[in-house]
């Protein structure tokens, strides 16, 4: 059964491979120990190669997935050699994570947003949610910049106005990216820069809109009203606005990162993943974790500083990565 077959270029493929270095070596540490001495797979390297999934972040549930699937294969193949460990998970982890039809993209899409009823083209409007300090503007000018080389008309929009900062940061990347932005001062009404911005991306006949909103998840009551007060207003420019919430994780912070996903989809919906920062990290298993636990697709990750360094996330390339 291989899943494992050549989906992004060579160039796309070795920034994956060096951005997963990291999380791909402690892994490899972790494991020589664990069949350290041993030759075949057996109950002793299973609980080993458990610590190992375990500390690399892979979640405890995703684990246990992932060992049962192992054991029914020793079972059935009698003997499975140490040596072969590494191509079983391989396998194993990429079936575990087909059973969703998820984690398939190639490239940075969109998809067709129908007209209204005057015929006129809409946006696809994309609402980004996230902590501070997880990436958040960082991964809307990626986009930005990406979805613009597919020759989309991108426009960005401020709408998180309780920090300056917030504000400037999207600023920059729409200079950086030469996409237009909506912003207004510090302290607005969020929900009127988004109904602003989604006029303008009317106007200029825009493809797609990425909306920036504030991260405070310490006040969850707040945070809930505010969004839903976000996409009430949209959806009077837009219909059915936003058509993705996407929710921005650091991939750095491992378990953390499973923890604000729960926080979040508990405060709104969220239709999509990004897992950010995973280059400077041994914890890259989380993404393996996230993508079997929510029934949320991850579909982006950060792997890098530079403006390229955002990929879609193609789960059989992320796992052939992982386990090179």
């Amino acid at each position: 059964m291989s899943f494992f077959k050549k989906i992004f270029s060579k160039e796309k493929k070795e920034t994956l491979d060096k951005g997963l270095e990291k999380t791909n070596t402690n892994f490899f540490d972790k494991l020589s120990k664990a069949v350290a001495g041993k030759s075949k797979v057996d109950d002793d390297v299973l609980d080993n190669l458990e610590e190992v999934l375990v500390a690399s972040d892979v979640g405890v549930d995703t684990t246990l997935k992932v060992i049962t699937r192992i054991e029914d294969r020793v079972a059935r193949d009698k003997y499975v050699g140490t040596d072969e460990l590494n191509k079983i998970l391989r396998e194993e982890i990429a079936g575990l994570l087909s059973e969703t039809n998820l984690g398939n993209e190639t490239e940075f899409t969109i998809p067709e947003i129908p007209k209204d009823k005057n015929g006129k083209k809409m946006p696809y409007v994309l609402m980004v949610v996230g902590v501070n300090g997880v990436g958040k503007t960082t991964t809307i000018g990626k986009l930005a910049s990406q979805f613009k080389k597919q020759g989309l008309k991108v426009v960005l929009g401020a709408a998180d106005t309780f920090r300056a900062a917030a504000i400037d940061q999207l600023q920059v990347w729409a200079d950086r990216t030469d996409v237009p932005i909506v912003r207004q001062e510090m302290g607005s009404d969020p929900a009127s820069v988004a109904f602003d911005t989604l006029k303008s991306a009317v106007n200029q006949d825009a493809d797609v809109v990425i909306i920036d909103t504030a991260g405070r998840l310490h006040n969850k009551v707040n945070l809930m009203n505010e969004l839903t007060k976000i996409k009430r207003v949209m959806q009077k420019v837009v219909d059915n606005s936003p058509h993705d919430v996407l929710l921005v994780l650091d991939g750095s912070t491992g378990q953390n990162a499973f923890e604000q996903a729960k926080q979040f989809t508990l405060a709104t919906e969220v239709t999509s993943l990004a897992v950010t920062k995973l280059d400077g990290t041994a914890k890259g298993g989380v993404v393996i974790g996230i993508s079997d636990q929510f029934k949320i697709p991850v579909k982006y990750i950060g792997i890098g500083e530079g403006i390229d360094d955002l990929q879609v996330f193609n789960k059989i390339e992320f796992v052939d990565s992982f386990f090179k």
